[in-house]
């Protein structure tokens, strides 16, 4: 994709949704981190329904530590892989308690030495917690990425690095959240929404749909 027609893509974008916000419910910073770390393989709305009485009564790392892992998987059985997460969750408590002073730290490195927290997550986590111009490559970002020719990459890590490059300046902050939300409901993976996108004539994309 041109430099030109990228400007206009998340010139677009942004006219149509000036302040995005992802789909995960949470309290704080920490019930933040803990959703994004259940959202893996799962739907938004899936975490939302487990995730609303858990965060009534646990809304950080010391109530969680004490809730324990056996109530944990309780409310959140109905997410994939749910035993691995209860575990997780619980151990990157300890480590938040132990290390962190109950604190979820702000950078990407010290957030990926969490249990249970890899690349994406620690994106997700600086991006809405502490505004930092993260691009978070999940499903919607990698088919996004190479199908429209914004950022084509082989690998999440190659995608993230070239869109943190060719994405403009001015729209680094709300980037992934755009495309997250252009992808679930319009560029979609099975049948992309080509005749109701805003920015079909600036994608590279050869097979649009007409209906």
């Amino acid at each position: 994709m041109k430099k030109a027609d990228i400007e206009t893509f998340f010139a677009r974008l942004q006219a149509a949704d000036p302040e995005p916000k992802g789909e995960l419910n949470y309290r704080n910073t920490y019930t933040l981190l803990v959703a994004v770390v259940l959202s893996a393989q799962a739907t938004d709305v899936g975490v939302n329904k487990a995730t609303k009485p858990l965060f009534e009564k646990v809304d950080s790392p010391a109530a969680m530590v004490a809730l324990g892992e056996a109530k944990l998987k309780q409310y959140i059985r109905t997410i994939g892989l749910f035993n691995t997460k209860a575990k997780n969750v619980i151990a990157l408590s300890r480590r938040l308690l132990d290390d962190f002073d109950g604190k979820v730290p702000e950078s990407r490195e010290e957030l990926e030495s969490l249990p249970g927290v890899g690349r994406k997550t620690a994106n997700v986590v600086c991006n809405i917690a502490f505004g930092q111009p993260t691009i978070a490559v999940d499903t919607h970002l990698f088919r996004l990425g190479n199908r429209t020719g914004l950022a084509p990459g082989k690998t999440p890590l190659e995608v993230e690095r070239k869109l943190e490059k060719r994405v403009p300046e001015a729209y680094l902050q709300h980037a992934h959240h755009r495309l997250i939300l252009h992808g679930r409901y319009i560029c979609k993976a099975r049948k992309p929404d080509c005749p109701a996108c805003i920015v079909r004539d600036v994608c590279g994309y050869k097979a649009k749909t007409t209906v």
